[in-house]
């Protein structure tokens, strides 16, 4: 029976303390789950929702009770004062450490992560040009590059692209036809009913990816990232040069999909 336990506190005996990585991705999923809720939710009901054993939440809901974190109801559990001192502070946080600095640290990430050149684009007011306001370069010799400050059609870009699936369909529509896509290459799309499926893409899968649209020889994937409202703060783009990144599409598209899930929900969206 001892031998469960080993000397590093790892085992039932962590668990126990609550000290496991485990324990913690199951208190902060605890909390979403109440913060979610309007009423007091059961026990069996929270089991339920994160998939977990009641007795582990049980135990884990004692020590927050301790703490005043959440609170019993009724046979149910909701959160408790000391859930509101704790929101207090983790916002006065957040304002101190801007929203730019996080978006920054995520773009650095996956420019490590992808070896690639990560842009941050966001859409021009008038709604036809992307600009991109912040890169983080590739350290290959070879890689594509872009100034702070530069701007792109639209329907040209991954980023662009990525931007207007966002919107309803009727606008991008709209969008398509009052600007009549020209070509910027020789291999851009111009064709509305392809752009429109293109976009319509994006939105289902939650990416989209361009290949030598708005210039030769670049490959472009980006993902929306949101803020706590659900504003859409602009699209994180991976910009690679397309002979390197023929062979890894999906790879950059599963990239650049969760830095921008990992961005947003820094930025306080769930």
């Amino acid at each position: 029976m001892s031998a469960k336990v080993r000397k590093d506190g790892s085992g039932a005996e962590a668990e126990r303390r609550g000290g496991s990585p485990q324990s913690v991705t199951r208190v902060i999923r605890l909390l979403e789950a109440l913060c979610a809720s309007s009423d007091p939710v059961s026990l069996a009901d929270l089991s339920r929702r994160l998939a977990t054993p009641k007795s582990s939440l049980a135990a884990l809901l004692r020590g927050l009770a301790d703490e005043h974190i959440v609170t019993a109801a009724e046979g149910a559990w909701r959160l408790g004062p000391g859930a509101f001192g704790l929101g207090s502070a983790l916002s006065e946080a957040r304002r101190r450490l801007h929203s730019s600095d996080l978006v920054r640290e995520g773009m650095r990430r996956l420019a490590e992560r992808s070896g690639e050149t990560v842009l941050l684009a966001i859409g021009d007011p008038e709604g036809d040009w992307v600009t991109y306001v912040d890169l983080v370069e590739s350290r290959n010799v070879v890689r594509y590059s872009v100034s702070i400050g530069d701007r792109r059609p639209f329907y040209a870009t991954a980023g662009g692209r990525a931007l207007l699936s966002a919107h309803p369909p009727a606008e991008v529509k709209a969008y398509l036809r009052r600007i009549a896509p020209q070509p910027l290459v020789a291999t851009t799309e111009v064709d509305t009913a392809a752009l429109v499926a293109a976009i319509e893409q994006a939105r289902l899968e939650g990416y989209a990816q361009t290949v030598d649209q708005a210039a030769e020889g670049v490959t472009g994937t980006a993902a929306i990232v949101r803020d706590a409202p659900g504003r859409v703060v602009g699209a994180l783009v991976i910009a690679a040069p397309s002979a390197r990144a023929q062979d890894r599409l999906g790879e950059l598209a599963s990239l650049v999909l969760e830095e921008a899930e990992v961005i947003s929900r820094c930025l306080g969206f769930r």
